[in-house]
């Protein structure tokens, strides 16, 4: 009995000093999100790092840093490339001032359902990655925000309306629709859209339900219009050499926790789309299909914005739309 006690206490001590060696010898990894901790892509955040965690066996820890709290929404994408964090979640759109290819998903009213903007991302997704492994990245997974519409501090029905308006706006496709109906255009990330609205910095943006509900905007503003007019994506990015610097399993192990939290991210934005509206309405705010008026307006720019587009990317751009169409 003495010697199966010695033997057990030896095999216990042995599994704990293996523990202790993986835990030793795992990579911890910081990885900031620009969207608060009760955002949808931020708790994806968590469960993609928990799944890391599990298929690399301990090997690769993240700690999720959600609300721009280690790094600002718009400093997150250069903090990557540059490895101060190995990996990291953007707008990719927001990065469209430098690579025009990365606002694909800004096309206005091209694809304005989820299973539409899949075939969009299906088509546009080679040449997106070339275009990020350009700029030092590579992207693990994409996840689709709702549609996008419109939150005002009062009825609009038309431009005549929108004379003046601050607006927030979070790239190049979002200051075009501002500026095109008159209104001013203001840079503002989601962790500071609160503040903006309570300071009257900014008096009126664009967004998803999400984004208004997660910063309680009925608190400022009065009426949301909804329009689809295109459903922006984030994405998980890792700097390209400490991707390139991993053995195969080990990727093989973060590309099945990006793909299944890819997958899982995207039916949570479907589920959650009206559920957004609902919370607004029970809220205070006026939620409404925007009126004839005010969509053919909004057409009139998405169309201007989509040859300028195609002029900004070339055939890249064209390419992307033309096999867009033939699925």
């Amino acid at each position: 009995m003495k010697a199966l006690k010695k033997m057990t206490t030896l095999a216990m001590g042995i599994a704990a000093l293996a523990v202790s060696a993986q835990t030793a010898s795992a990579e911890k990894w910081d990885m900031p999100m620009a969207y608060a901790a009760t955002n949808f892509h931020s708790e994806m955040g968590v469960v993609f790092a928990d799944k890391v965690r599990e298929y690399t066996n301990g090997g690769i820890d993240i700690t999720v840093h959600p609300g721009g709290s280690l790094f600002k929404g718009g400093e997150i994408k250069r903090a990557i490339q540059t490895g101060q964090a190995p990996i990291g979640e953007r707008f990719m759109s927001a990065h469209a001032n430098e690579a025009p290819l990365l606002g694909w998903d800004n096309v206005p009213f091209l694809a304005t359902t989820y299973e539409e903007n899949d075939k969009l991302w299906a088509a546009a997704k080679d040449k997106v990655n070339a275009q990020l492994s350009d700029l030092n990245l590579v992207a693990l997974y994409t996840c689709p925000w709702p549609g996008q519409g419109f939150y005002f501090n009062k009825a609009v029905a038309s431009s005549k309306d929108t004379q003046g308006v601050k607006f927030r706006s979070y790239n190049s496709a979002t200051a075009t629709f501002a500026e095109e109906l008159g209104m001013v255009p203001v840079q503002v990330e989601a962790a500071e859209l609160s503040q903006a609205l309570a300071t009257g910095v900014a008096e009126a943006f664009i967004s998803s339900g999400s984004t208004g509900y997660d910063r309680k905007v009925w608190e400022h503003l009065t009426h949301y219009y909804k329009v689809n007019a295109w459903l922006p994506r984030n994405y998980v990015m890792v700097n390209k050499g400490v991707w390139e610097g991993l053995s195969g399993d080990t990727k093989a192990a973060l590309q099945k926790a990006a793909d299944e939290t890819a997958a899982a991210c995207a039916a949570k934005s479907a589920d959650l789309a009206n559920w957004y509206f609902e919370q607004l309405s029970a809220n205070g705010m006026s939620v409404e299909d925007a009126g004839p008026e005010f969509l053919a307006e909004l057409q009139a720019i998405g169309a201007k914005m989509t040859a300028s587009w195609l002029a900004d990317t070339g055939a890249d751009g064209q390419a992307i739309i033309d096999a867009y169409k033939a699925n």
